[in-house]
């Protein structure tokens, strides 16, 4: 009786498209398949003959080895695919096909996995229910302070509406998110659900600015300020007052740091960010009569070179 090959397990000829295979190879899992009372050798059989004939560079190889005539089928009543020495060399057609597909995804317990839901083993496997996502905006304040926002959402299996509250954790960032377990998707076969992930977009805060747990801002100051030094009392994003002393002289882009007075830090529970103060010095635009001729007099009186470090380098004529 003539051996059979992988084309004659699967019942489709030489030139099957890939269409062709699958289709076969669909068929006969289901047919086969232990799970539905099929034939377990079989099942094998037909899994490894699909194995090859579906992936191009294994199959081309495998038509080679057929023109030689050297690849032999499943023979025997168990049905179970068998390779049979004789071939050419001491370790006959077995060892050629062998060092073929080593390393290549041979056939092996993992098959199903590198060939996704084509069919077999893998069809009945439980498969986890995929995540899914939402957005929910929250203000600069509610950032802060930690906020709860009721959400609803729609699973697309089913079409059903499902409702969460979700907690959003003082001192969230934009760009955060929040995952809750088996919130998501239905799995399948018996898989567990995927999660629900939620993430936070935080609104601009006309102020504070974000790093993380560190909250910036920036504080303007008049040229008498920073020639002369002040005191000004600066708000914190919890809602309290710090005052910030400039000292005479600071000139502007000057930052000033608050311990543990930013934003809570989401990363280290109990922590909290510093608060990051610079300072802007403002030239006014425009002047009153008084006031330009003050400016003027104190040019007069101010002979500091200014521009000493530029000068050196100007080109001499």
């Amino acid at each position: 009786m003539p051996q059979r090959n992988f084309y004659d397990v699967l019942g489709v000829k030489r030139d099957a498209s890939d269409k062709e295979i699958k289709t076969a190879f669909r068929k006969l899992a289901q047919k086969y398949h232990p799970d539905a009372g099929g034939d377990e050798d079989k099942f094998k059989e037909i899994s490894e003959a699909y194995e090859t004939l579906s992936d191009p560079k294994k199959r081309k190889e495998y038509d080679q080895l057929l023109m030689f005539g050297g690849m032999p089928g499943a023979g025997g009543q168990g049905g179970t695919y068998t390779y049979t020495s004789g071939g050419p060399g001491a370790g006959g057609w077995s060892d050629i096909f062998s060092s073929i597909f080593n390393g290549d995804g041979a056939f092996g317990s993992d098959w199903a996995s590198g060939f996704g839901n084509a069919g077999g083993r893998a069809q009945s496997r439980p498969q986890r229910g995929s995540d899914l996502s939402l957005t929910v905006d929250v203000s600069a304040e509610d950032a802060f302070m930690g906020t709860t926002r009721k959400v609803t959402y729609r699973i697309p299996s089913t079409g059903e509406q499902q409702s969460l509250t979700v907690s959003v954790p003082a001192g969230a960032v934009d760009g955060g998110k929040l995952r809750y377990k088996r919130r998501g998707e239905y799995g399948a076969n018996g898989g567990e659900r995927g999660d629900l992930v939620v993430t936070t977009h935080v609104e601009e805060h006309p102020l504070f600015k974000r790093k993380g747990a560190d909250v910036t801002m920036k504080l303007p100051i008049s040229v008498a300020e920073a020639a002369l030094g002040c005191q000004v009392d600066v708000p914190t994003p919890g809602g309290a007052t710090v005052r910030l002393k400039v000292p005479a002289g600071t000139q502007s882009g000057k930052t000033f740091r608050f311990k543990e007075m930013g934003a809570p830090d989401v990363k280290r529970r109990g922590r909290k960010g510093a608060l990051l103060v610079t300072v802007e010095v403002e030239v006014p635009t425009h002047l009153t009569d008084a006031e330009r001729k003050a400016f003027e007099q104190l040019r007069e009186l101010d002979q500091r070179d200014y521009r000493a470090g530029v000068d050196r380098y100007r080109a001499r004529v």
